[in-house]
Order: structure tokens, then sequence, then C-alpha cells
């Protein structure tokens, strides 16, 4: 089953979004006309990325930012670059778009 999350163009440019969808909580970030979209876990304490809703990035939009330890992702491959967590990953989550709108397509 898919579950219908946002319209694509409900992410703006350089933005994040966070969604939960059965039971699992996940964010997608928009970069360079590209979405992606991980599993809203950082990989060090299994905690929540976001300090306020839908921030998810750094100051300066470039990277995903931890809240708790200040951890910072690539937005493009969820790989830690610095933290307590370098060298691990962002749990990738599958998608797919259909007629505009952004689908989880596993839960």
């Amino acid at each position: 089953m898919a579950y219908k999350l946002c319209h694509f163009n409900d992410i703006p440019e350089g933005e994040s979004k966070g969604f939960t969808a059965n039971g699992l909580a996940l964010f997608a970030v928009k970069k360079d006309a590209e979405l992606y979209l991980y599993k809203n876990e950082c990989p060090h304490l299994g905690v929540n990325l976001e300090f306020q809703e839908d921030q998810f990035l750094d100051m300066d939009h470039e990277l995903i930012q931890c809240s708790m330890h200040g951890a910072l992702f690539n937005i493009t491959d969820g790989l830690c670059i610095s933290g307590p967590c370098q060298g691990d990953e962002l749990a990738a989550i599958p998608w797919k778009m259909d007629d505009g709108y952004v689908y989880l397509t596993m839960v």
C-alpha cells in the first residue's frame, strides 16, 4: 500500500518537511529539484532530528542537522559527515511520484 505524503511542490526548494505515515516518522528535503526522503531518526541515539516542526536543515540549508548533538548529514545520501555518528547514514525511505504527488512505497 502506498501512502500519499504531499504534492511535490508543497516542499519549497532548499527546504524540508516532516511527516508521519502509519506510525513512521520521516522527513523530505528538496535540493536541486530532487526529493530525498529519510526516516526521522538519528543513527546515534535514535531521536528525532528536528527541534522545531519541519526544520531539519542547518542554517545554510546545505546539510541535515540533528538537534540533539549537532551531527551533520549530506542531503543527497544521508551520510553523517560530522558528529558522534560520523560514517553512519540516515535510513533512506523508498518513494514514488504519481501525478505530482509524493507517495511512500514502504511502511
